[in-house]
């Protein structure tokens, strides 16, 4: 069952633009053109108009990447019962943070034990793509850091823990001296760190959406050194007394040259296991995500 050419459509429907798809896809911009307008001779209607400079779709083209993302589903699921009648699986996972990582590395071997012939690929990735993948069912479920969970519907939705976030300081700043390991109000770390170098995570990560509120409610605009979504790197600046940053609680480490300090009022965000809707749940996938709960519950 070929659907090659079904996630053609799809992702110049996704992408809005025929250079984006091509690019994405692998294929040549001329093909793919050409192949658009072979299908929309073959059917009797656009399924695409341009507007403002984005190919957006016509009511045909609706009616089309409709149809076509139930033919995708109905193959992957009819390919995923077929493995599943000898514990043959192909589970994809998406992952924003480290301590998705981290977890799938302790989990899997265990777990491969169990199931040696399920294939299990991990993709990383941040929140805006793995929602889209999610949204699109280009994978089966994504272990993600979240600031809220309207994106998806309540079943879809499994929040394993709510995960503190915390603010880091080099070791060696005077503020240390003064305060070991009192909370710090969002005041102080105004006040107390106005003008030092903030590294911050890039726009639209769980990090930086509650860095900005802080900012926005004391109507402060930091000095922004870098913005990074790597965890490693922007913890390895702090160690080095180059800036402050705002860290999750499970990339915590390297407590000689890094002081972490809680907010007061604590800031929070939501470590959740969504899984795409259809998602056909065989005895691989239960399995999976019951190692999942467990290791949360631990």
């Amino acid at each position: 069952m070929d659907t090659k050419y079904l996630n053609y459509i799809l992702t110049i429907a996704r992408r809005k633009n025929m250079t984006k798809a091509a690019e994405e896809l692998y294929v040549s911009q001329s093909s793919l053109s050409q192949y658009l307008s072979r299908l929309e001779q073959e059917i009797g209607d656009p399924l695409f108009i341009r507007a403002k400079g984005e190919l957006l779709l016509t009511p045909a083209g609706e009616l089309y990447v409709e149809a076509a993302r139930k033919v995708i589903r109905i193959q992957k699921d009819l390919y995923q019962d077929i493995r599943s009648l000898n514990n043959k699986s192909h589970i994809t996972i998406g992952v924003t943070s480290q301590f998705g990582l981290r977890m799938l590395t302790e989990i899997i071997p265990a777990y491969k034990k169990e199931f040696p012939q399920v294939t299990i690929e991990i993709s990383e990735s941040n929140v805006p793509a793995l929602t889209r993948m999610l949204l699109d069912e280009g994978i089966d479920c994504a272990i993600m850091a979240l600031n809220g969970t309207d994106a998806f519907s309540r079943e879809q939705v499994s929040v394993l823990r709510e995960e503190e976030v915390l603010f880091a300081i080099p070791a060696s700043h005077e503020y240390r001296k003064r305060n070991q390991d009192s909370a710090m109000t969002q005041e102080e770390l105004v006040r107390e760190f106005g003008k030092d170098n903030f590294m911050l995570s890039k726009k639209g990560s769980t990090l930086r959406v509650l860095a900005d509120r802080i900012f926005t409610a004391c109507d402060f605009q930091p000095s922004t050194m870098c913005e990074t979504n790597s965890i490693i790197a922007t913890r390895a600046m702090v160690a080095k007394g180059i800036g402050v940053t705002f860290i999750a609680s499970s990339c915590v480490s390297d407590r000689e040259n890094v002081a972490y300090y809680s907010l007061d009022p604590k800031l929070y965000r939501y470590n959740v296991l969504v899984l795409r809707k259809n998602l056909i749940q065989n005895r691989p996938e239960r399995v999976l995500f019951q190692y999942i709960y467990d290791y949360f519950k631990e």
